[in-house]
């Protein structure tokens, strides 16, 4: 396993921060339990890594869509 260390500026973070603040989820209805910022994170690059390694499942669609919205291409 690896750790992984990144900065993100304070208006992000605040917003991030309400976001998961407000958002519900259960370990019952939620693929990772209540988010916290590390869950949140290694659910978005759990499914970046699925647009390799599972193409055209919901989860690698979306997260291409998403990407690709900003101009990246797999």
């Amino acid at each position: 396993m690896k750790k992984v260390q990144f900065e993100i500026d304070p208006h992000t973070l605040a917003s991030v921060q309400k976001f998961l603040a407000t958002t519900r989820g259960s370990d019952n209805t939620s693929t990772h339990g209540p988010l916290t910022a590390p869950k949140l994170a290694k659910m978005l690059l759990e499914d970046v890594a699925l647009v390799v390694e599972r193409p055209g499942c919901w989860e690698a669609d979306s997260m291409f869509s998403l990407l690709a919205g900003h101009g990246y291409e797999y």
